[in-house]
């Protein structure tokens, strides 16, 4: 257990929760606030939704210590929001609830859009609460009942509410660092020219501490993958020398710098569903000769989502015979911000083993002088990598049920 502390509905609360506890969970089960429902549970219902720092959230893919010193809002703490207000009785008027289980994530979604969009139209209104699920198809009263209060508002002369786009759990919150810590890197400025291209290097850089790497270490989802590769173990260590040649085997990655004395700038894109993420950020490199091993810190940000990543991967090689080098890699990883509802571990460890195939395959072409299967400007589709990953689940369940006949 952990103490942390968070504001609740306006009121801060100093608390304990394993750091494998969810946000809803922590709400429900210890400060009872029942209104934030569970459906999915892996972020895809909507159900969950609550406000931190003024941004809606999954609740249920959002790790209770990734909010601490952050301001959680849920329906209960809207009871006497005016805006709100008129959601409750404009979802009344139009026949916007039914069973009423989206309900209460629903309003919070809806109002996000009054305060934010007030020019909005009814297609982006349906956009915008697409993350929202409603089995009882009770869609066409809740875009009336937004559109209804937009028109209310702006009749009034209401104007949009302020956007935040610094750090934290889902974007709005700068952190601040303690007294006396240091920091691993000092930003650099968003204008920054790179070395590739002339495209701008990392256009919002995370400050990284000492204690945040150690959260990673201690906190992070690990994933630990293995493979074979037909060279020998020194040819393959030179090659994992070349930071760049290695960024190039992995899709969606890239160097925008050069590395100079172990650390440079870098690039990963990555495509989930209808969300493009780019997270623009550093990369310090580590190499023990005598060990045969390694590890690359990265911490990045994608500014249009106000998610942010940091990673640690490492990378050790056991020679198999003379021709032959086994890999040996393990990565720690936090997420934050609204692609974190995607860090769910199931869904991650079939990505994992899928790029871990990519990466080998195109490990093995550039050695061998071959052309790899993904180029350095790909974007990691992590929707079309779970997919093929779930056929082959779907195929060795069926070729396991087949042997049982």
């Amino acid at each position: 257990m952990r103490a942390f502390t968070i504001e609740i509905n306006g009121k801060a609360v100093t608390a304990e929760a394993e750091p494998r506890t969810h946000l809803a969970d922590f709400l429900r089960e210890q400060r009872y606030l029942t209104g934030t429902h569970l459906g999915c549970e892996h972020g895809v219902c909507g159900a969950c939704t609550v406000l931190i720092d003024g941004r809606p959230a999954r609740s249920c893919i959002t790790f209770a210590l990734a909010c601490e010193g952050a301001q959680v809002t849920t329906i209960e703490g809207l009871r006497d929001d005016p805006v709100m207000a008129d959601l409750r009785e404009a979802f009344s008027d139009n026949h916007g609830l039914q069973c009423g289980f989206c309900t209460p994530a629903m309003l919070v979604s809806c109002r996000d859009v009054v305060m934010r969009l007030p020019e909005a139209d009814e297609a982006r209104i349906r956009l915008e609460l697409s993350g929202n699920l409603c089995r009882c198809t009770g869609y066409g009263g809740i875009v009336a009942a937004v559109k209804s209060v937009l028109q209310t508002r702006k009749a009034a002369g209401a104007r949009p509410s302020a956007v935040h786009d610094g750090l934290g759990p889902v974007g709005a919150r700068a952190p601040t660092a303690r007294q006396g810590e240091q920091t691993a890197r000092t930003p650099i400025a968003a204008d920054t020219p790179s070395a590739a291209g002339g495209r701008p290097a990392a256009q919002i850089r995370e400050t990284v501490t000492a204690e945040q790497w150690l959260a990673v270490e201690t906190d992070g989802m690990e994933l630990l993958q293995s493979f074979r590769v037909a060279h020998p173990r020194a040819q393959v260590w030179r090659f994992f020398e070349d930071i760049e040649q290695v960024a190039r085997c992995m899709p969606g990655a890239r160097l925008t710098g050069p590395v100079v004395d172990g650390r440079g700038d870098g690039e990963v894109n990555v495509k989930l569903g209808p969300i493009v993420g780019a997270f623009n950020g550093t990369v310090e490199v580590e190499r023990d000769e005598a060990d045969f091993s390694g590890r690359v810190r990265g911490a990045g940000r994608d500014p249009r989502s106000g998610s942010s990543a940091r990673a640690i991967i490492g990378h050790r090689l056991e020679a198999v015979d003379d021709m032959a080098t086994q890999v040996q890699i393990s990565v720690k990883f936090l997420l934050s911000g609204p692609l974190a509802q995607f860090g769910r571990s199931g869904l991650l460890k079939d990505i994992a083993d899928h790029l871990t195939q990519l990466f080998a395959a195109n490990l093995e072409a550039a050695m061998s002088g071959k052309q790899a299967a993904t180029g350095p400007d790909t974007t990691l589709d992590a929707a079309t990598v779970a997919r093929a990953a779930l056929w082959r689940r779907i195929r060795a369940l069926l070729a396991r049920l087949a042997f049982w006949r």
